[in-house]
């Protein structure tokens, strides 16, 4: 199979027209008729992730984040992005990116699956014709405080800490879950009335204002709640073909916290 059957694949499922206006998704880098036995996934295409996907002579590199999000007047070893490029070129390997695509069609709701949320419904519709977009909320199984949930999450979705504005022995049910950047997502939460918001990439001022207004936000950070994509984008692809040699980007948060 080559990389234009299994991009097609892709985007029947996750489609570029359900990308954000902003957004810069799909074939970003090679040949999409280049023949894929391997694929590596990651997701970011940082300078580790290019070499670990070299050193195992991968294909077609995915990731969720795009490593190109603005024009590039050139292309060459003397910036980061550039010398990325170059040594994608230069050893074949074509890269694919699935970002707010895939946010929209699957993101929140495997988060929300994790937490066992119920009667889920969209944060922030994009797609109105099809009441599609970012985050969902819905309602939990039962009552739990902050203080829980927080230890919840860091146990489903594998991080060692979360940070917590608000108070930790309150009792919530309805929740709301955007992975990723949420700060956008203040509002709409407190527009469907949900108690908490569970995102990422949330500043002091934003917790503390979020917080008087009524809004309590469990920050379990960006790649902690979007590292979720690896195994189902691998999931995906391996459903695709018995032949494909699949790589996963071992689960590394970008900091540590000491």
């Amino acid at each position: 199979m080559n990389c234009k059957d299994i991009i097609e694949k892709i985007e029947e499922k996750y489609q570029l027209s359900y990308a954000c206006d902003w957004d810069n998704v799909g074939l970003l880098v090679g040949r999409e008729e280049k023949e894929v036995k391997t694929i590596y996934i990651a997701l970011d295409a940082t300078k580790q992730v290019v070499e670990r996907a070299i050193s195992n002579k991968a294909d077609l590199l995915i990731t969720h984040h795009p490593m190109i999000f603005s024009g590039l007047k050139r292309v060459n070893d003397k910036d980061l992005v550039g010398s990325k490029v170059v040594a994608l070129l230069q050893n074949d390997i074509t890269y694919y990116a699935a970002h707010t695509n895939y946010d929209v069609k699957q993101m929140a709701d495997l988060a929300a699956k994790k937490l066992r949320m119920e009667e889920t419904k969209v944060l922030e519709i994009t797609k109105e014709e099809e009441e599609l977009g970012i985050g969902l909320y819905g309602n939990l199984p039962e009552p739990v405080s902050i203080r829980e949930l927080g230890e919840l999450i860091k146990n489903k979705f594998h991080i060692d800490t979360v940070k917590i504005f608000g108070d930790l022995n309150k009792k919530v049910t309805n929740v709301a879950i955007s992975p990723g950047s949420g700060k956008s997502m203040i509002t709409p939460s407190l527009e469907v009335g949900a108690e908490v918001l569970i995102t990422g990439d949330i500043d002091h001022h934003t917790g503390i204002d979020a917080v008087d207004e009524g809004l309590l936000i469990i920050d379990a950070g960006h790649y902690g709640l979007e590292h979720i994509f690896i195994k189902d984008m691998a999931r995906f692809v391996s459903e695709l073909s018995d032949d494909f040699n699949i790589i996963r980007e071992p689960l590394e948060n970008p900091f540590v916290v000491i």
